[in-house]
C-alpha cells in the first residue's frame, strides 16, 4: 500500500473499522450491545465513571498513539517509529508497577534494566529518533495501563466503543491532515481487511489477553514485534544492518526470555 499518502490509510482505516464495528453491535449482535448496557446501568456509580473514563481515553489514546506513529514515520523517521515500540515495553513495566501496583521480581527488574541498555545501544546517536519514540510509547503504553482494570463490560463491546471514538476524533482532523484525494476501489478493500485483520483482531486479542495477563507482561512480549520486524527486514528486503544493531536486538531476546523465565519454565514442565 506504499502507493498511496500514509495518511489517508490511517484515517479510512480507523473509519471503516468503526464502521464494521458500529453495525455488528447494532445489527448483527445487538444482544451484545443490550446486555453491556443493561449491565453498565447496573453498577455502581463509582465504577461507571470508572468505567466510561477508561472506555473513551482508551480510544483517544489509540487515535493519539495511531496519528503521532503516522507522522513519526513520514515526518521524522521510520526508526523513530521502530524505536517506539522497543521502548513501549520497558515504559509499560515500569508504570504498571508504580500505577497498578504490579509486582516484579528481581529477575523481571534484571529483565527490565537489560531491555534498557538494549535500546540505548539502539538509539546510539539517535537521540533526535528517541525523543519522538516516547511521544508514541507512553501513548500505547498508557492504553495498555488504562485497560488493565476496564474489566466491567465485554471486551469487544469496550473495543467498539474506543474505535468510534478514535474515529470521531480523528473526523476533526481528516479536513486538515487528509490528500483529499478519489481512490479506486482496491484502495478500499485493502484498507478494509487492513483494518479487521490488522487493527480490529490484535486489538481485541490485545484487551482479551490483559484479562489473564498483567501489563508488565504484556509490555515485555511487544518486544517480539520488533524483532520480527528486523529480521524480515535483514533477511526478506536485505537491509543493511549495523553489528550495534544486531547486538542491540539480540539483547532484547535475551531479556524477554529472562523476563518470563518462571513462566516459560512451568509451561516445559508442563
Amino acid at each position: 500500500m506504499h502507493i498511496y499518502a500514509a495518511m489517508d490509510i490511517l484515517f479510512y482505516r480507523v473509519f471503516i473499522g468503526a464502521g464494521i464495528m458500529a453495525s455488528i453491535l447494532l445489527f448483527i449482535n445487538p444482544g451484545m450491545r443490550i446486555e453491556n448496557i443493561k449491565t453498565f446501568k447496573n453498577l455502581a456509580t463509582a465504577e461507571q465513571k470508572k468505567t466510561l473514563v477508561n472506555t473513551l481515553v482508551g480510544g483517544a489514546l489509540l487515535a493519539f498513539n495511531w496519528f503521532f506513529f503516522i507522522y513519526a514515520m513520514n515526518n521524522i523517521s521510520i526508526k523513530a517509529a521502530s524505536y517506539a515500540y522497543l521502548i513501549c515495553p520497558i515504559i509499560t513495566t515500569v508504570l504498571a508497577y508504580f500505577i497498578l501496583k504490579e509486582k516484579l521480581t528481581q529477575q523481571q527488574w534484571l529483565a527490565v534494566l537489560i531491555s534498557f541498555f538494549s535500546c540505548c545501544i539502539l538509539a546510539f546517536n539517535h537521540l533526535i529518533d528517541l525523543a519522538y519514540s516516547l511521544i508514541v510509547a507512553m501513548s500505547y503504553a498508557l492504553y495498555l495501563i488504562t485497560q488493565r482494570n476496564n474489566n466491567m463490560l465485554e471486551k469487544f463491546f469496550i473495543l467498539s466503543l474506543q474505535m468510534i471514538f478514535a474515529a470521531l476524533f480523528l473526523l476533526l482532523l481528516f479536513p486538515f491532515f487528509s490528500t483529499h484525494t478519489t481512490y479506486d476501489s482496491n484502495f478500499y478493500w485493502q484498507v478494509f481487511l487492513l483494518a479487521v485483520i490488522f487493527t480490529i483482531v490484535p486489538l481485541w486479542l490485545n484487551l482479551y489477553a490483559l484479562k489473564g495477563v498483567n501489563s508488565s507482561s504484556m509490555g515485555i512480549l511487544l518486544y517480539i514485534n520488533p524483532i520480527l520486524n528486523f529480521i524480515v527486514a535483514a533477511l526478506v528486503f536485505d537491509e543493511p544492518t549495523e553489528l550495534t544493531q544486531i547486538m542491540g536486538y539480540v539483547v532484547i531476546f535475551l531479556s524477554i526470555i529472562l523476563f518470563n523465565w518462571a513462566r516459560l519454565k512451568a509451561m516445559f514442565t508442563k
